[in-house]
């Protein structure tokens, strides 16, 4: 048994802890406020701690070292509905033992606590790093605080990183986050874009060469991996990498040295790797356009970037953003929502790229203080694309829907339509996700991107098999 100690202004959240860590024998203290939470600290001793970030009065993390000075070592689990890359960073100097974005399923809380309680935390203390603003890396949403956790985490070690999305993701942003916020931030950050580079040069511009090595050498050059000494070497798109040239990068990445062009010397280098792409690397491996042991060296911590598409929550916060980038008149704008509506509705094939070209459209277009549908740029449409309503779901459901209305009536007054569609769908999908996730409720709540008590909630009122799924 562990005493832990709760620390939220939200009741419910404070209730699930209570009632769930008292059933595995925990003693729960609960507190609303930093303020009260470091009180209730120097009494109770807890064996771990639970930490919002966001709370009345001293936020979360100016809390931990006053917390610390009570509870010593004792691991804190650091939550937050409204987290930045900054909030990650700090969290993470400040010795928690992990960062947890809301919303969270509980059960997922009390197995993090199971790993606190195993494993101690002995060193604490805050390391050098300082915390820098983030940039134009923007959001709030969960996949983006999932982001944040990751980057801050990997800016303290020297791994070598493979970040990976699609196009317009952030990426490159994602990469100097990392840089800024690691011991290298003080060196040189070295962007690459191997596809921009001659072919004929390539290995010149990247490893060097001494004088003579051909026939414009005219004197030594130091190559741009040379030139990433005691920094960071940002591979953009690292698929692109001629395969000729990707044993001498594996060779480099290992041996930590390279052969410049026209030299048998080899020199020693010192940087740390960080890659991007946009293209399936597994497909190139197997069509043999990339090693798969250099695949592996790259990636040994990958990041994913999620799509806009995936976080449309940061929407309005990402638009106004890149409004206020834009400096006044245009900074004082404001959207309409009808506006904001429209922004949320569209699907960004281009992601956040796409996204900023279009708010800085709207505000040119836009003359006075309100931007509106009206000022937004066309959609975007690729070539080929299919239009909307031509796929047999599509087909059906208005199929359905005339039968239906066929039947109502144009007087027919108030309807209850769209809760007849929800009860003729919703047990279909529900089976068929639990079936697919073996009656697990926990990863079918995941799948289908409900908190799992509403997963519950939906399995009552239609009566399907509510069978162990632990």
């Amino acid at each position: 048994m562990a005493n832990i100690l709760v620390v939220d202004d939200e009741p419910s959240i404070c209730w699930s802890f209570r009632e769930l860590l008292r059933d595995d024998g925990h003693a729960v203290t609960i507190a609303s406020s930093a303020e009260e939470a470091v009180q209730a600290a120097g009494r109770e001793s807890p064996d771990a701690v639970f930490l919002d970030v966001r709370l009345p009065g001293m936020s979360g993390l100016d809390a931990i070292p006053k917390l610390r000075r009570k509870i010593g070592s004792a691991p804190i689990i650091v939550m937050t509905a409204f987290g930045s890359l900054k909030t990650a960073v700090s969290a993470v100097e400040q010795g928690v033992f992990e960062y947890l974005p809301k919303p969270f399923d509980i059960d997922q809380a009390v197995n993090l606590l199971k790993r606190a309680l195993d494993s101690r935390p002995t060193d604490t203390s805050k390391t050098d790093t300082e915390a820098v603003e983030d940039g134009a890396l923007v959001g709030t949403s969960l996949p983006m605080q999932a982001v944040f956790r990751q980057l801050a985490l990997v800016a303290s070690s020297d791994a070598p990183v493979l970040i990976t999305g699609e196009s317009g993701t952030g990426k490159e942003l994602a990469a100097r986050a990392i840089h800024a916020n690691s011991a290298r931030r003080n060196g040189p950050l070295v962007p690459v874009s191997v596809a921009a580079l001659n072919p004929l040069s390539v290995e010149s511009e990247l490893f060097g060469h001494v004088k003579g090595a051909f026939a414009t050498a005219g004197g030594d050059r130091a190559g741009l991996l040379e030139l990433a000494r005691g920094g960071t070497l940002l591979l953009d798109e690292i698929g692109d990498v001629p395969v000729s040239l990707q044993v001498k990068l594996l060779r480099a990445i290992e041996q930590r040295e390279i052969t410049p062009v026209g030299d048998s010397r080899p020199r020693e280098i010192d940087f740390r790797i960080i890659a991007t792409t946009n293209r399936r690397l597994d497909e190139l491996i197997q069509s043999g356009q990339f090693r798969e042991d250099l695949y592996f060296r790259l990636s040994v911590v990958r990041i994913e970037m999620p799509t806009l598409r995936e976080r449309p929550d940061d929407i309005p916060l990402l638009s106004r953003h890149f409004l206020n980038l834009l400096g006044e008149p245009h900074a004082s704008k404001q959207f309409t929502p009808n506006a904001l509506c429209e922004l949320a509705r569209r699907a960004w094939p281009g992601n956040v790229r796409e996204l900023r070209n279009a708010i800085e459209h709207a505000a040119v277009m836009s003359r006075g203080d309100v931007i509106d549908v009206e000022q937004l740029p066309a959609v975007y449409r690729v070539l080929g694309e299919g239009k909307s309503g031509d796929s047999h779901f599509d087909r059906e459901l208005a199929r359905w829907c005339d039968e239906q209305l066929a039947t109502l009536g144009k007087e027919s007054g108030e309807g209850d339509l769209y809760e007849r569609l929800l009860a003729s769908i919703e047990p279909t999908m529900l089976r068929s996700v639990l079936t697919h996730c073996d009656g697990n409720r926990a990863a079918a709540s995941r799948v289908l991107g409900l908190h799992r008590a509403t997963l519950r909630q939906k399995l009552n009122h239609y009566g399907i098999d509510l069978s162990d799924d632990e």
